[in-house]
């Protein structure tokens, strides 16, 4: 019988980002707490986003709203990893910066955990920026996802290729 297997990854719905970014957007411009204080959330190229405000109090609100709209499209606040705010010239800027794919490190560990904790004949294997999970056993599977899930780490874990 052949090896059943799933692949870990870390991928960033872009499309979903990009609907909360363009909401939180939206919140700004109408909300009355941010009136004439120039506060402005965009995109920095494909995987960075800026907040920009007059006041250093007005950019962490605005994040928090982007927070907010993130976690209601189900996207992880383990992907955004913003900056402290910075002035530049008489504005806060809060550089956010998106995480996607498992760097090596992050491979290793995760290999070790699911070696050390998981079910004795599962075989995991590092291939680019995702993590190959095999077993004989589906169930072995399942168990190593709930170990995964319940893991504490610092960055999003989805599951794909289930075969």
């Amino acid at each position: 019988m052949a090896d059943s297997s799933f692949d870990i990854v870390n991928k960033l719905d872009h499309q979903e980002a990009d609907n909360a970014l363009n909401q939180a957007a939206k919140e700004l411009a109408t909300r009355f707490d941010f009136k004439n204080t120039g506060t402005t959330i965009e995109w920095k190229g494909d995987e960075a986003m800026e907040i920009t405000s007059s006041t250093e109090e007005r950019a962490k609100a605005a994040l928090e709203v982007l927070r907010d709209k993130w976690v209601k499209r189900q996207l992880s606040l383990k992907t955004m990893k913003p900056d402290d705010p910075r002035i530049s010239g008489k504005d806060y800027k809060i550089a956010i910066a998106l995480q996607a794919g498992i760097s090596q490190e992050q491979a290793k560990k995760l290999a070790k955990l699911i070696r050390d904790e998981g079910p004795k004949g599962v075989k995991t294997q590092v291939q680019g920026d995702e993590l190959r999970v095999s077993s004989k056993s589906r169930d072995e599977l399942q168990t190593v996802q709930a170990l995964v899930r319940e893991a504490d780490l610092d960055f999003a874990t989805q599951y794909v290729n289930y075969r």
